[in-house]
């Protein structure tokens, strides 16, 4: 089944203060332990922010993901429990850079961190801009939810994280952080199961040296050789080159046939891909979640054209509506008639539950104050949720592993099967 990466809508709602009348808290509790939403005390109203990317390649992906958060409020009847949540959209990119920046991305923590109604986090997009936040709120103790990171490093010193990670990220030594998406251990793991699959026996990687990029290619070297799968070389790319023609080329005399990058679309991924395919015309494409949005996937977007992309593949923890257990193909069709999407971007669900998920905290903190969110955050265990049966563990990741593997068609990212990735 195809799944369409669509369009982003003109206009991102930027703060959404829901209802007070009492409607009941989060129904997908499934195994959840911990007490319920009320506090023996008066009611309170607090705030849920989400910081995301809202311009740029990413703006589709996003804008799906905000109205994901829009829609679990809504249907929570604006409460968690007791209390009255309101939430506010803050966008961590600029027009001018077309993807996340440092300052900005500081400027939304820094704003979360002093409001003293702040319940919850919702971001980052990239990893890279997490790495920024994180130590901001962890300072205020916010609780945090990223509906997308995959960065090892910011969780675990599992292969993949670079000297002083995770702890530089924690500087009060208490966690506050979790994530809903599979962590690259497994996003690499799954590349190179499926460059295995698929034939490759000589690799050339590339990677944009940010957080995210450089972590996933150590994950990707590591895969392949416990996988017996011959990385020829992990180059670092400068973003601001104007081609990339002598690392194919030099790859081209190594015997490459297979290619993959590691690292988002910003950092000049549609040049890359081009220089790549006209120095190895038969070399197989790959690449991670980080190039799976339609400013790399759409020509008209500014993306690869339609000969590059017939031979690409690239993995994202999202999947086809209809691989989503029952409560996750009901989410997409509550989705599209509520926002007339016939094919909702698949990071929908993802924003979703990153809200369902925080309501469900706050309702069993008991109290809606951050340190006991936080708790009930890490105690989740065994959620039934849209994504699946999950549970966080003491690290603030996810039990989730599939990986979804799609190709282009027509400038939209197409589903085309589950990895089960080995080694992991």
């Amino acid at each position: 089944m195809n799944s369409r990466w669509l369009a982003a809508s003109s206009c991102i709602v930027a703060a959404l203060a829901m209802g007070v009348s009492a409607c009941g808290g989060d129904d997908d509790n499934g195994g959840d332990t911990g007490g319920g939403g009320d506090s023996g005390g008066e009611a309170k109203t607090v705030t849920v922010y989400s910081s995301l990317p809202l311009q740029g390649a990413s703006r589709p992906q996003t804008t799906a993901m905000v109205q994901g958060i829009e829609l679990a409020l809504e249907q929570s009847g604006g409460k968690a429990g007791d209390t009255t949540v309101q939430y506010e959209s803050l966008d961590d990119s600029t027009a001018q850079a077309g993807t996340w920046t440092p300052e900005a991305t500081q400027a939304n923590a820094r704003k979360v961190a002093q409001d003293d109604t702040a319940a919850a986090y919702i971001g980052e997009f990239n990893s890279g801009a997490s790495a920024v936040s994180i130590p901001i709120l962890n300072e205020a103790q916010i609780p945090q939810v990223s509906p997308a990171n995959t960065a090892v490093g910011l969780t675990s010193d599992e292969p993949g994280a670079e000297p002083g990670e995770p702890e530089k990220y924690y500087p009060t030594g208490q966690r506050h952080y979790v994530r809903i998406v599979p962590k690259d251990t497994i996003q690499g793991a799954a590349l190179a199961t499926l460059m295995k699959e698929d034939g490759c026996t000589a690799v050339q990687m590339t990677n944009d040296k940010e957080v995210y990029g450089a972590g996933l290619a150590r994950n990707i070297e590591s895969a392949a050789e416990a996988q017996d799968l011959e990385i020829i070389s992990n180059e670092a790319i400068d973003k601001n080159q104007p081609n990339y023609r002598s690392v194919a080329a030099k790859a081209k005399s190594a015997g490459a046939d297979c290619f993959v990058y590691s690292g988002i679309t910003a950092n000049n991924a549609v040049q890359l891909y081009k220089d790549f395919s006209a120095a190895i015309p038969d070399a197989k494409l790959y690449g991670p979640d980080g190039v799976a949005e339609s400013g790399f996937a759409d020509p008209k977007e500014g993306g690869i054209p339609a000969d590059v992309a017939a031979k690409v593949k690239v993995s994202v923890a999202t999947l086809a509506p209809d691989e989503y257990p029952p409560e996750g193909q009901e989410f997409f069709s509550q989705f599209s008639e509520k926002y007339g999407e016939d094919n909702p971007d698949p990071y929908a669900i993802y924003g979703y539950e990153a809200m369902r998920l925080v309501l469900d905290a706050i309702e069993r903190s008991g109290t809606a104050e951050k340190a006991d969110i936080i708790t009930a955050l890490f105690d989740t265990k065994d959620r039934q949720s849209v994504l699946g049966t999950y549970s966080i563990d003491e690290n603030g990741d996810t039990t989730l592993t599939d990986y979804g593997i799609y190709t282009i068609d027509g400038g939209e990212l197409s589903f085309d099967s589950t990895i089960k990735a080995e080694g992991t």
